[in-house]
């Protein structure tokens, strides 16, 4: 056995302190402290129940959805007001107020408040049972996409936010200025240069070398839709995978990479999942459950058509071979026709960027979107056109400049390789996971079009 030996007095007791910390959240308290024991908490105090000759203060640090009462004194709590008990609680010998809160101007009183409200004062709305909790299984969910890709020998890459290319062709992209002077601005690259729409194509480079990456990070779109499923800025897991053929290996990868992460989300989060099955969403463990069981249908794009133009069901848009599909035909396959996630694959290569692999019949790529009930599209992924000549021909179609995406060519030229990869909505994720509507309400400081005060 080896044991550590500190020779500078600070860094014990930094450790010391430091593990110290690590024990204390009230969640650990509860699952592994024995009774009779003293502790100390941190925490915050959500409300106070006054009686006779005792007061209770439910008090709770944002480990868990459960906190921990603490019987006080009358003088100890005569600042509070009304909790609900909870099934373990806690003898206060010693309270410290550390900062006190004017309950009659506080926001967040001890009642329903709509998301539109909340969405307001996003500085003070991680407070509520509704967002710590969803901060709990963003955190989970994060935790369960990292665990199936590095289970799978995928390494974690980091691609740039800065980017000279546009990887979606057409999307509305933010442009970088640099205020250089008083009177003038002027780039400050030797470029154009832009938010970043997607890490796709330095995930390639990166798998041209590593076989198998993926990528977490922040993504930009300019785009001025105002609706529940955009905003312009968010997250997104990207994957690349060198070596793979056919469309259908993405495809399976792609559904067991969703089953997994929910599968953890379920299993490691159940008492928050449980909240938003009670307070959001009534027919959410039915759509979570059902997810582990029901088959992913794969359909054709050119089928999808056919089953919406067939279909009895009036739509805003008329669904049409060589358009794309909007948010009401993605909603209707995959809540009524097929009532379970969907892949919709080999989509017309013209509304399609230009990095998709030609299928064989010259007209459609090997691509997909996959469609869940509520949500909609939720990924969306192809195979990457690995021949040199075809690739040119597309970004010529495309109309894109081959000089600035040389560097993208050149990878085909030195060393290519079939391969391809996919991108989940890690937000919209959390939306078809929690139940919650409207994707401005699953992210802690949303940004979009008008919308950039916190």
């Amino acid at each position: 056995m080896v044991k550590s030996c500190f020779k500078n007095p600070f860094a014990k007791a930094i450790s010391q302190s430091y593990r110290s910390l690590l024990t204390k959240s009230i969640k650990r308290i509860v699952n592994t402290t024995s009774t009779g024991v003293d502790v100390e908490i941190h925490g915050w105090v959500k409300s106070v129940r006054m009686q006779k000759n005792d007061s209770f203060a439910e008090i709770n640090d944002g480990s868990s959805s459960r906190g921990i009462q603490a019987i006080l004194t009358k003088e100890q709590a005569k600042e509070y007001d009304f909790t609900d008990q909870q099934n373990r609680e806690l003898q206060a010998d010693q309270v410290e107020i550390l900062g006190k809160c004017d309950a009659a101007t506080y926001p967040l009183q001890k009642k329903h408040h709509s998301f539109d409200f909340l969405r307001e004062i996003s500085h003070l709305r991680p407070r509520s049972n509704t967002f710590s909790a969803l901060a709990r299984v963003r955190n989970g969910a994060i935790t369960g996409f990292e665990t199936f890709f590095q289970q799978n020998e995928f390494l974690h890459v980091h691609t740039p936010i800065l980017t000279a290319s546009d990887c979606e062709g057409g999307s509305k992209v933010f442009k970088i200025s640099t205020d250089c002077s008083t009177s003038q601005q002027q780039e400050y690259f030797d470029r154009p240069v832009y938010l970043t729409v997607s890490g796709q194509l330095h995930a390639e480079i990166m798998a041209s070398s590593l076989s198998r990456v993926y990528t977490f990070g922040p993504v930009f779109r300019a785009e001025e839709s105002v609706t529940s499923k955009h905003l312009a800025e968010f997250w997104m897991h990207e994957a690349e995978i060198a070596f793979i053929t056919k469309l259908d290996d993405l495809l399976e990868f792609t559904e067991e990479c969703i089953r997994a992460t929910t599968t953890h989300v379920l299993e490691n989060l159940s008492t928050d999942i449980d909240f938003f099955k009670k307070w959001i969403d009534k027919s959410l463990e039915t759509r979570l459950e059902s997810l582990n069981k029901a088959q992913f249908i794969r359909m054709p794009y050119a089928e999808a058509i056919d089953v919406l133009s067939n279909s009895k069901q009036e739509f805003d848009f008329t669904p049409k071979y060589g358009t794309t599909l909007k948010s009401e035909h993605e909603k209707f396959l995959a809540n009524e026709h097929c009532r379970a996630p969907v892949f919709i694959t080999d989509y017309p290569k013209s509304i399609k960027p230009f990095y998709m692999r030609v299928n064989n019949d010259g007209e459609t790529v090997a691509c997909f979107d996959l469609l869940v009930p509520k949500i909609g599209e939720l990924v969306g992924g192809s195979l990457r056109e690995e021949r040199y000549e075809q690739l040119e021909s597309q970004m010529i179609e495309n109309g894109l400049c081959l000089e600035e995406y040389q560097w993208y060519l050149d990878l085909r030229k030195y060393g290519s390789v079939p391969h391809g990869g996919f991108g989940i909505g890690f937000d919209r994720y959390l939306q078809f996971v929690t139940g919650i509507d409207n994707i401005r309400d699953v992210v802690a400081f949303p940004r979009a079009v008008g919308q950039c005060r916190f």
